[in-house]
């Protein structure tokens, strides 16, 4: 009932997983990653152990493929599961039980361009698949793991997704240190209950990255003079004074949830994204 992609990008270091149903909060149930161990999907007659045991299996060394056919071995409800993953090393696996609703499969792919392993349960048919594979691969020059799944999901969607219609989706994405505060949660989004929650998550991805994205050190911009007039006059604008220049920055920063794109660079460097956000304040 559910259709989801898991992926592990080029240089091995970010493992993610997107998924989405007609079901309510998919994505409390479908994912499982951790960091240098692997990432997975659950679906279908959902077995909630196979987060856990899975993930133990691949950090004991087990290959995705081996960790899937070893929980399912001893899952008596094994004909009505369904499940894809990756491990740290790059192989993918998917399996579908045959008393799956149709129309249900997956494919996988490893390569350069990155693995990852495609699936779903009560879908319009096998193009949806095929349509997440294809998207995975035409997106391999995309740096960002989070934005090649859902570039999968979206097509998965537009081809037809799962056939008794749309109600949740979720993508997560981890890396080392990659996230919020050097966490290694890169992105957890959540669209547990809309009538088009593919769009939905594309659109809260969009605000993740505005908020807590990194600008590449050679784009950020170097203070001078005329930059910390102006970053003084905004400031002072929207009503934070009192402090020095850094201070009055973080607070304002934080205030408006960039916190995470003022701290990398202090008074060194300013992220452009930041002086956008304080130029288009001053104007409203």
């Amino acid at each position: 009932m559910t259709f989801s992609i898991v992926g592990r990008s080029p240089d091995g270091s970010a493992l993610g997983v997107a998924v989405a149903s007609k079901f309510l909060a998919v994505g409390g149930y479908v994912p499982a990653l951790e960091v240098g161990v692997g990432a997975l999907a659950t679906q279908a007659a959902v077995n909630l152990a196979l987060k856990a045991e899975g993930l133990d299996l691949m950090r004991a060394g087990a290959t995705a493929g081996e960790a899937l056919d070893r929980f399912l071995a001893q899952d008596a409800g094994r004909a009505e599961r369904q499940a894809g993953a990756v491990d740290a090393h790059g192989r993918a696996a998917t399996r579908t039980g045959e008393d799956c609703h149709p129309w249900a499969g997956g494919v996988t792919g490893e390569g350069p361009e990155g693995s990852f392993a495609a699936q779903g349960n009560v879908l319009a048919g096998p193009e949806v698949v095929d349509a997440m594979a294809a998207a995975w691969r035409a997106s391999s020059g995309e740096p960002s793991l989070a934005r090649r799944l859902l570039a999968a999901l979206e097509a998965g969607d537009a081809a037809g997704g799962d056939r008794r219609g749309r109600q949740s989706a979720a993508l997560v994405v981890v890396a080392p240190g990659g996230g919020y505060g050097g966490h290694d949660v890169v992105v957890d989004l959540r669209s547990d209950d809309d009538p088009a929650p593919v769009p939905h998550l594309a659109r809260m991805l969009a605000e993740h990255e505005l908020l807590f994205g990194r600008t590449a050190p050679e784009d950020l911009l170097a203070w001078d003079d005329a930059l910390r007039a102006e970053v003084r006059h905004l400031l002072d604008a929207a009503g934070v004074s009192g402090g020095d220049l850094e201070a009055d920055l973080e607070r304002w920063a934080g205030a408006q949830n960039l916190e995470e794109r003022v701290r990398p660079g202090g008074l060194d460097r300013l992220d452009p994204v930041v002086l956008t956000h304080l130029r288009d304040a001053g104007e409203r």
